[in-house]
């Protein structure tokens, strides 16, 4: 019997829950082959799938996709999240009850799970090599919920082999080439260093070579990805991203990065900046799209950002409009708030056991959907998502060595040449680290001399002048923090059925609506006064105590394999 469908609040999601019905009932039995299923001419059983995280979609007739499903007998259409939270997403979901055959709800991921809507997975992960060998038995067991099952799977922590890593994805202060090269090239240890350099040059220069206006810094705050804002308290401290708070090593004891001396000093900092016309005034109500928009204009000198939120979007965009000839690319700098050793880098995978790929239970062949998975991680399948075809996307030299021409590295950085040839499978799992071979990294961003000869020349000279040939060089490398590491996998899957799960609630709430009030004050202390008295009326210690006994939980977890 058809499941009643509600209506979504906005037409994407209702479009998507129409494409997934009867969704994954193509198709018949494969032969085997290595790296996947060959499959015959109109044998090809597909897939849906939906992220709950804006995302690109390719072109139905993608040559990529194809390849790998030729490959594999299988094809999955992907849809992404436009216009709704993940959270608000999910629950159309939900409420419709009815949905794709795979599934990452990121935030939305408990819905999910309460819901009954996602497949437990532990009668199945032994049959599948790749997916077994994904995690070691305590990575597993990690992922285990309340029932005891497991029913998601992290893609993104996964090192094979050697760790390669050329580009710093995460969290940092970045800053324009065009500013360091002005200044040549001076050291940059502390957030006054930082600001300053940016006022100096703004001052000097405060247009673009067509007379365009710069914007000096800015934020993005909008929806979860406020993070930009009102995380830097514990990188400034010189703490890795813990997300929710920042955790003593020595002592093992949970700290409030959101009340710390250093926090008083970031914001103070950021309403000095925003008197001064430094900080962009849209910042508090500009969407992302706008946001990445000024960012690929150029006219953006700084700001903090996830690399990964704005490189593949902003970064290409630059590229393509020539304006890594004027010096707008961006490179991370290692600023704590004194000059300390800062740990905005660490090596090692994170994984997050709080979100995942799942198959719901609206999948009709969970053990093709496996499958599927599981040639994703083939050597063979994963090369062609990342490296793409042999000839026509990367070269092999004599040595072995995979790399690009400039034509080609031209190519994937083209939005239509990506929509119509290259196919990534970016939320499935995946690998970074070294290929089989012991040569290869498993994508371009790690191989050190194609990453390197990729770079445009602004960057180059930067790195030249610094003596380093990588992002990560820039900030340095720190070993992989504790067991404990990272809470966010843990305070991002909060709900409000406990007490700390309230106040964080409460907590984020309080931010969103201060913090933009506290730097754009004419009174920062009587605002930051105003902002600590709701902050504490959210009941923080009963947050920061549920956070105290899951670290406790899982350095008494780690110790069993030991």
């Amino acid at each position: 019997m058809k499941r009643k469908r509600m209506l979504s609040a906005l037409l994407v999601v209702a479009m998507a829950a129409t494409m997934f019905a009867g969704c994954g009932n193509k198709g018949g039995s494969n032969s085997s082959t290595q790296g996947g299923k060959a499959a015959n001419d109109g044998d090809i059983k597909e897939f849906t799938a939906f992220f709950a995280v804006p995302g690109s979609e390719i072109n139905d007739d993608n040559e990529v996709q194809q390849i790998i499903a030729e490959k594999t007998g299988v094809k999955v259409k992907e849809t992404w999240l436009t216009g709704q939270t993940a959270e608000e997403a999910i629950g159309t979901l939900v409420a419709g009850d009815e949905y794709p055959d795979f599934i990452c709800g990121g935030n939305g991921m408990p819905q999910l799970y309460d819901a009954g809507a996602l497949v437990a997975l532990d009668d199945y992960i032994d049959k599948y090599p790749n997916i077994k060998n994904y995690f070691t038995e305590q990575e597993w067991d990690q992922l285990r919920q309340d029932d005891g099952h497991i029913y998601w799977i992290p893609q993104f922590s996964n090192i094979k082999g050697e760790e390669k890593t050329c580009t710093h994805n995460d969290e940092a202060f970045w800053i324009q080439a065009r500013v360091l090269e002005w200044a040549n090239y001076p050291e940059i240890k502390t957030m006054d260093d930082y600001f300053k350099l940016i006022e100096d040059y703004n001052a000097a220069n405060p247009t673009m070579e067509d007379g365009t206006e710069n914007i000096p810094y800015t934020i993005l705050c909008e929806d979860w990805r406020y993070f930009c804002l009102e995380n830097a308290p514990q990188f400034l401290d010189g703490y890795p991203n813990d997300g929710s708070c920042m955790v003593d090593p020595d002592t093992l004891k949970v700290m409030d990065y959101n009340t710390s001396d250093t926090a008083v000093k970031y914001f103070k900092k950021l309403n000095e900046e925003y008197q001064k016309g430094i900080v962009d005034p849209e910042s508090f109500t500009q969407t992302y799209d706008e946001y990445i928009a000024k960012l690929s204009s150029g006219r953006v000198l700084g700001m903090i950002d996830q690399w990964w939120d704005f490189a593949f979007s902003a970064g290409d965009a630059i590229k393509s409009a020539g304006l890594d000839a004027q010096g707008c690319d961006y490179i991370p700098v290692p600023v704590t708030i004194d000059g300390r050793k800062n740990q905005w880098h660490n090596s090692g995978g994170v994984l997050n056991s709080g979100d995942g790929l799942a198959i719901t239970k609206d999948c009709d062949d969970v053990e093709a959907a496996l499958q599927f998975v599981d040639d994703l991680l083939s050597e063979e399948i994963h090369n062609l998502r990342f490296w793409g075809v042999e000839g026509e996307d990367y070269q092999v030299g004599d040595d072995g060595l995979f790399y690009r021409t400039k034509e080609q590295r031209a190519k994937a950085a083209e939005t239509d040449y990506k929509a119509s040839h290259a196919c990534s499978y970016s939320y499935f799992p995946q690998y970074d680290g070294t290929c089989d071979d012991g040569l290869n990294a498993t994508k371009p961003s790690g191989q050190a001399k194609e990453f390197f000869d990729g770079l445009n020349e602004d960057v180059k000279k930067a790195f030249q002048a610094y003596g380093v040939e990588t992002y990560v060089e820039m900030l340095g490398t720190n070993e992989a923090p504790g067991p404990w590491y990272p809470m966010w996998s843990f305070s991002n899957n909060f709900t409000t059925d406990t007490e700390g799960g309230m106040a964080w609630t409460k907590i984020g709430e309080v931010k969103h609506e201060q913090l933009p009030q506290v730097v754009m004050a004419k009174d920062f202390d009587s605002a930051w006064k105003t902002y600590m008295d709701a902050y504490n009326a959210c009941n923080p210690d009963a947050f920061l105590s549920e956070l105290q006994a899951e670290l406790d939980k899982r350095m008494k977890d780690a110790a069993k394999y030991e």
